[in-house]
């Protein structure tokens, strides 16, 4: 006596639905197939033909099937009835689509529904408790009409969703019916399925749902709750979703995940996967012996899936995320540090902190002429160029290539006015990026220079400016990064002090105590420089109350401390 009897709902891949029809078939489970009216005549015959050495194998009449439309539901109600009509031994019916694929033993699947001869299967949850669905209309889809395709008509769709929601128009639900939702793959006892078709008031209830936006998630999961003795609200079919609404595709290198899911049947498998085919379709299939089908049981490898392809990995990007703004997990995959007119002020400034640190410093990145990266290579990792003009193409990914190439190594270089600006507002928002200025120290190599005022003082001028756009991004509420801004004149005041909090922030709060320190730039008549600036029109806000008199960080009698050593 059969037990149970399959429904399957098919429109590509007929040779692995004639696989898995074969398999169900040759072990007592009378099967009735649909196929869909958009697949040619040729094709459908040559499945017919395939299966005809099967007595119990039925066709049933086609429907010309669309997502979301009422004829999917007509499809497995007109299959449903030929299944009822040609097999009165089949207790339970299970609903499937061409690509699904059986995971466990017939005989098991058989035994579970034995021992639950009054149990239907089908998810079916009220609109207040879904949370899956993708794109709204929960209640909507039962209050309002759906005459368009979603996918054909998609204008014509949302304006008249638009136009009935303005307009307040709203349907009532047959008499004695709750909206329930669901998976669309179920399997039912023959008494509730046949009182759903049988139903006097059935005329009514298909004119109600044939309006209702994706019906195959709802007829049967509302009608259910009217006439079932004894339901449980899940399904037996393993069936995941992305977070488009999309359903998952299982590929050869699933098979370990699928065979711990316990399911009996899984949605959908990829035509292709010749390993799945020959592994859950042979005969001799060890199975798990009445265990519960368990889809819990992969749901956090595929919530790291999800996370993976929606967020990715820190400071990695790909395709699926790069055109979309803000979608990256993260600017950068690791810290990174900033200096901004260190280099201006400190004589070798770049090999003293690359010894202080044991890493290699960078020169300036986004210097106007080339890429200076530490060493003056052309090609740094990754194959990165120096070449500025495919920096400049897009420098904020130039960025987070050089921070993803070289994981596992602090990237520290330097920035100045002088460079190229675009930058700015990446490294701001950035919470990898540490980020240490000493405005105004742009005015200490146009000091030392030996070239005629007036182009000192345009280009003073230029500067004060590139770097006040700066800070004030730095200054921005959307900052992320770590910023210090210190102007010349309070740098110099206490440059050892200002370096260690540096370093230590870098390196923690073990960080040894500086024992040597850069050699600063000789700064003996810098004040009388910086009023000769004002004299000529220019005001150097920007460098800080820097007298006439100031000069490099003294020292005090007694004093052990490292200090300063002025040219």
């Amino acid at each position: 006596m059969s037990s149970v009897g399959f429904v399957m709902l098919c429109h590509t891949a007929l040779d692995r639905a004639a696989e898995v029809a074969r398999h169900w078939a040759e072990r007592e489970c009378p099967v009735v197939i649909h196929v869909d009216k958009r697949v040619s005549a040729k094709a459908n015959a040559w499945l017919q033909s395939t299966l005809s050495d099967l007595p119990n194998i039925r066709f049933s009449k086609r429907h010309k099937c669309e997502w979301g439309t009422w004829s999917l539901v007509a499809a497995s109600q007109t299959a449903s009835e030929v299944m009822l009509t040609e097999f009165p031994s089949v207790r339970h019916v299970y609903l499937a689509s061409g690509s699904c694929l059986p995971l466990r033993p017939v005989e098991e699947l058989k035994e579970y529904l034995a021992a639950r001869p009054q149990t239907d299967f089908i998810e079916s949850v009220t609109t207040q408790d879904v949370e899956w669905t993708v794109g709204g209309l929960n209640a909507e889809r039962f209050q309002f009409r759906f005459p368009f395709s979603w996918k054909r008509q998609r204008f014509l769709f949302d304006r008249y969703v638009e136009m009935q929601r303005r307009l307040g128009l709203k349907r009532e639900m047959p008499e004695g019916l709750v909206p329930h939702l669901g998976s669309q793959w179920w399997c039912l006892t023959r008494q509730t399925l046949s009182a759903i078709l049988q139903d006097p008031a059935r005329k009514a209830h298909d004119a109600f749902f044939k309006l209702v936006w994706i019906p195959d998630e709802s007829y049967y999961q509302t009608l259910a709750r009217v006439y079932s003795r004894q339901m449980e609200s899940r399904s037996l079919t393993l069936s995941k979703f992305d977070f488009q609404g999309k359903p998952h595709v299982f590929y050869d290198d699933h098979l370990h995940l699928l065979r711990r899911s316990d399911c009996f049947v899984a949605r959908k498998a990829w035509p292709r996967a010749n390993r799945l085919y020959d592994t859950f379709l042979r005969a001799d299939q060890p199975g798990s012996q009445m265990a519960e089908p368990a889809p819990g049981k992969i749901d956090r490898v595929f919530a790291k899936a999800l996370e993976r392809r929606t967020r990715g990995r820190a400071g990695l990007y790909m395709h699926s995320r790069f055109p979309n703004l803000d979608w990256e997990n993260g600017k950068t995959c690791a810290r990174y540090s900033v200096f901004q007119g260190f280099r201006d002020l400190f004589e070798d400034f770049e090999p003293w902190l690359s010894r202080r640190l044991g890493a290699r410093v960078h020169g300036n990145l986004f210097d106007p002429v080339r890429a200076r990266f530490a060493g003056d290579t052309d090609v740094y990792a990754g194959c990165l160029s120096s070449a500025a003009k495919l920096r400049d193409y897009n420098p904020q990914h130039f960025l987070t290539s050089l921070i993803w190439n070289t994981r596992g190594e602090r990237q520290v270089f330097q920035f100045s006015p002088r460079d190229n600006q675009k930058i700015g507002w990446f490294l701001s928002s950035d919470s990898n990026a540490q980020i240490s200025v000493i405005t105004g120290a742009w005015a200490v190599p146009l000091f030392l220079s030996n070239r005629d005022f007036g182009e000192i003082r345009k280009e003073a001028a230029m500067m004060q400016k590139q770097e006040v756009e700066f800070l004030n991004i730095l200054r921005s509420v959307k900052t992320r990064a770590d910023v210090r801004i210190w102007s010349l004149a309070e740098f110099v005041e206490e440059p050892m002090e200002n370096l260690q909090s540096i370093l230590d922030a870098m390196d923690g709060p073990s960080a040894p105590r500086l024992t040597e320190a850069p050699r600063m730039a000789n700064l003996d008549g810098f004040g009388q420089f910086l009023q000769n600036l004002k004299n000529q029109g220019m005001q150097p806000f920007v460098i800080g109350d820097f007298s006439a008199t100031t000069q490099g960080s003294q020292t005090k009698p007694g004093d052990n401390r490292p200090y300063l050593v002025k040219k």
